[in-house]
């Protein structure tokens, strides 16, 4: 036997306000049914949790409400289920997951679908398309390794989830070659922007991921050419861009000045330092969390700069490239942590690791070297990361 309800809704504690006709129907429902329009239902999921789903095929002015009959909804939730129709103009279910929560839904039309007019909890999640997505608890990650769309379909609200977190990497820089007077010295990691809650918005956002610096060729003279400097990063780009590793030197005018034991900065907004070279050792590239180390002398390179840690993932990012000495004896400087590459011992610079934004190394000396065995390594590509919560 119902219970008719004239002009009214269910709040939270039981009272009604004036807005629609509904029968309660008094036998409480203990497990997952279709509703029919115009009747109201009390809810018990002391056993489990469970879905009540809405009427397929409704028609305007059709209206349904849903009461928490034990208090329990906020431990075993209830789903109220879309029945393909859109819900407060999303294609998404409906959660009631307070103690005592309640809700009322009118049909409205085809792209609104059923609207809450009255609630004790109006809950709803970010939700969105992108990426490689992994699930984690509560979270879900979209990782983008090249260019793509972060599509957000749904931006939540503050009793679900409102916010998103996100890391933008860009790539790292080559490492310089060596030459036959200097090792070459380390590319900068790429800077990195981390934010740990941003507003959700519909809509779609494009991504691109910056591809690392190509390595310093090696030089077919003692005079140097432009071609055998690394070169810089690539910017990545998310909902903030940050820069790609710097290069490890500027050409700009020819002779013999021109150093390719000099390293480079890491990327903006850290711009930390390079090390400073010896006499012929290559210096460390900076790295987003720490400047490069200095060449210690003409047989070793530089350390790479360490690189910075993410909060998104804890995860290390865009470390700087080593240095190289100047011969074949000479000793690498290693790479920074977070993807740097180390570089040369009688040999070219270690690329930077892929999608870490890592600088790269510096090739060897070519005293005692011939061929392309003294180049420098390549910068590794950035890398987009987005997480927030979506149950």
């Amino acid at each position: 036997m119902g219970v008719v309800s004239c002009g009214t809704t269910m709040l939270d504690q039981g009272i009604f306000e004036n807005i629609g006709s509904v029968t309660w129907d008094t036998t409480v429902k203990t497990s997952g049914f279709t509703a029919v329009s115009g009747n109201g239902y009390f809810c018990n999921t002391t056993s489990a949790a469970f879905t009540v789903t809405l009427p397929s095929s409704p028609s305007a002015g059709d209206i349904v409400g849903i009461k928490d009959y034990a208090n329990t909804a906020d431990t075993n939730n209830i789903t109220i289920g879309r029945n393909s129709s859109n819900i407060q103009g999303q294609a998404e279910d409906f959660l009631i997951n307070k103690e005592g929560g309640s809700v009322f839904l009118v049909y409205v039309d085809g792209t609104k679908g059923w609207l809450v007019t009255n609630s004790s909890v109006i809950t709803s999640f970010v939700t969105a398309t992108g990426g490689t997505i992994t699930t984690c608890g509560n979270f879900k990650t979209h990782t983008f390794t090249g260019p793509g769309t972060f599509c957000v379909s749904c931006a939540g609200n503050a009793s679900g989830s409102n916010t998103i977190a996100y890391v933008v990497i860009g790539g790292g820089a080559g490492g310089n070659s060596g030459t036959v007077s200097n090792g070459g010295g380390g590319g900068g990691g790429g800077g990195i922007v981390c934010v740990t809650s941003s507003p959700a918005s519909a809509g779609g956002f494009p991504i691109t991921v910056g591809a690392g610096g190509a390595g310093g060729l090696h030089p077919t003279s003692p005079l140097c050419t432009p071609a055998s400097f690394g070169c810089a990063g690539s910017n990545s780009t998310g909902f903030s861009s940050t820069g790609g590793g710097a290069p490890v030197h500027i050409f700009a005018a020819p002779g013999p000045s021109r150093r390719h034991k000099e390293a480079g900065p890491s990327g903006t907004p850290q711009s930390n330092a390079q090390g400073n070279f010896s006499p012929r050792g290559g210096a460390g590239g900076g790295g987003a969390g720490a400047a490069g180390s200095p060449s210690p002398g003409n047989s070793q390179g530089g350390a790479g700069g360490a690189g910075l840690a993410s909060a998104i993932n804890c995860s290390t990012y865009a470390g700087g490239g080593g240095g190289a000495g100047w011969n074949t004896g000479s000793g690498s400087g290693a790479g920074g942590s977070g993807g740097g590459g180390a570089g040369g011992c009688g040999s070219a610079g270690s690329n930077g690791s892929t999608n870490t934004g890592g600088g790269a190394g510096g090739g060897t000396g070519v005293c005692g070297v011939s061929g392309t065995t003294n180049a420098g390594g390549a910068g590794g590509s950035g890398i987009v990361i987005i997480k927030y919560k979506f149950q």
